[in-house]
């Protein structure tokens, strides 16, 4: 694929975190060569400019001579280059490092051509830098983890390359650093906003899944489809709202189930957790579009500092770097990944107790000698649980840094960093969902549900046989989880 910088759609930024290795648009090469030649200029002027000839942060006061200006940004590196904890996972490193490209090879920069290049080759040969997840506060720039990744490209710390984790310098011929370039390489929101994309996309995945588990269990618990009619969500207007009522309709067209329950069913209304589907998952999709919204413009947006301007030859600082909208987006994607999983879990709950659902006890034929699905709702509350206390907002925290110079800051990396934690035990959720939804559809033999639904039936149950009697849990939970993706094809009704 081409990476068109400022350009980039969010189903591109997905391919790459899925693996596409993209090489970038000859067309930015004159604005990149136009950015660098005048920080060359600015230097030729002998002006002090923050960030070229000065020191950083509390110590921009600081002027550095002519001699010193390459050691200024390799020090920057260095210095900054302390992160800690588990190294970020590939498929984010990937985003960073092309989010990097997208912003530098705007021509605001001055970075030169052949570290652009550098980063270009880098996606190319997927050669990802080993980044620990710990040390940015979303402002100055995710500082550390993109010090580690600018560490690679002068050959400090390691890479992963075809699998194998091996030192920088013996992969990629170490490049020496012009001016401002150290700091172009650190100063931005590509780690934070890496995340976020990252928890974005596995959020998407799991929403669909979880409608057609969702559908599986209104199913299970033989619930009624009035909740689902579109008049009712007309009148409300929210657009996630309908198209996920409409999308229930579709899964479930055709269901003889669904006709038994018009036929024979004495209950009014259904739980909230059946019938609230379109009113909670709708407003989860619509919170994960205003995210994925946010996020599109963030992740072509330039955000180091200062930024150069090369039809006037200036070098403006600012606070592109401060990462609060994307904080922002990471808070929002985190409460849908939380309500999501929250109203999955209550179906399980729903399903296993036989005064709400109508089905056996704890969905096994002969309950007391056997425990059934007892405890994998519990597994399932504990991680909703888990994600609660996640949940809570990282955009409202500030500690200041840098001698109280960077005196506020966003927290978007640990807002963006916990998602696809939280993301992980969703999946898990909604796989002991589909688990037990499958399990209840399976007591209504020889009734059958719509097309759809027995095609997601099929899938599990090609894998994994009814639960008659107990036995070992924990594989039967680790392929339903693994089969969530397969769940996605023919979904009607919702794009995200």
């Amino acid at each position: 694929m081409i990476l068109r910088p400022g350009q980039v759609r969010l189903s591109e930024w997905r391919a790459i975190y899925e693996g596409a290795r993209p090489s970038l648009d000859p067309s930015c090469n004159d604005a990149i060569a136009a950015s660098a030649a005048a920080v060359e200029a600015i230097l030729a002027r002998h002006e002090p400019v923050y960030g070229i000839n000065t020191g950083f942060g509390k110590l921009a006061s600081v002027r550095i001579g002519d001699g010193d200006l390459e050691a200024l940004q390799r020090n920057i590196v260095l210095s900054h280059a302390a992160g800690v904890g588990d190294a970020v996972p590939v498929p984010v490193v990937r985003l960073m490092l092309a989010l990097k490209l997208g912003s530098l090879a705007q021509g605001a920069s001055g970075v030169r051509p052949a570290t652009i290049a550098m980063l270009s080759d880098m996606l190319m040969r997927d050669i990802m830098p080993v980044i620990p997840g710990q040390g940015s506060v979303g402002a100055s720039g995710d500082l550390a983890p993109l010090a580690h990744m600018a560490a690679a490209m002068i050959g400090v710390g390691e890479v992963i390359v075809d699998g194998e984790c091996r030192p920088a310098r013996d992969v990629l011929e170490p490049l020496t650093l012009g001016p401002k370039e150290g700091l172009a390489l650190l100063n931005g929101t590509q780690f934070s906003c890496a995340h976020a994309l990252a928890g974005l996309f596995e959020a998407e995945h799991l929403f669909r899944s979880a409608l057609v588990t969702g559908a599986l269990s209104i199913e299970a618990a033989m619930g009624s489809d009035t909740p689902f009619d579109p008049r009712i969500h007309t009148l409300r207007g929210h657009r996630g709202q309908i198209e996920v009522a409409a999308a229930l309709r579709e899964l479930m067209a055709g269901s003889a189930i669904r006709a038994s329950h018009r036929l024979d069913d004495e209950r009014v209304q259904d739980p909230y957790c059946l019938r609230c589907q379109p009113q909670v998952m709708g407003a989860c999709l619509d919170l994960l579009r205003q995210a994925g919204a946010t996020l599109e413009v963030e992740a072509n947006g330039v955000t180091d500092n200062p930024l150069i301007f090369a039809d006037t030859g200036e070098a403006l600082s600012g606070g592109n770097f401060h990462a609060e909208p994307v904080a922002f987006a990471a808070d929002m994607i985190a409460l849908a990944i939380c309500e999501i999983g929250s109203l999955s879990e209550r179906r399980i709950a729903m399903l296993v107790d036989p005064a709400l659902s109508g089905l056996p006890a704890f969905l096994t034929p002969r309950p007391g000698l056997n425990s059934g699905f007892m405890i994998p709702q519990v597994t399932a509350a504990a991680l909703v649980s888990e994600n609660k206390q996640r949940a809570y907002p990282a955009s409202v925290d500030s500690i200041p840094t840098s001698a109280n110079q960077e005196d506020h800051v966003s927290m978007a990396a640990h807002g963006a960093r916990r998602l696809l934690a939280m993301a992980e035990n969703l999946g898990q959720v909604i796989g002991i969902e589909y688990l037990a939804a499958v399990q209840g559809c399976d007591f209504h033999a020889p009734l059958r549900s719509s097309d759809r639904l027995e095609r997601a039936r099929t899938i599990l149950r090609d894998r994994v046989p009814t639960l008659d009697e107990d036995r070992y849990f924990a594989p039967d939970m680790a392929i339903a989880r693994s089969l969530l993706r397969e769940l996605e094809t023919d979904l009607p009704g919702v794009d995200s």
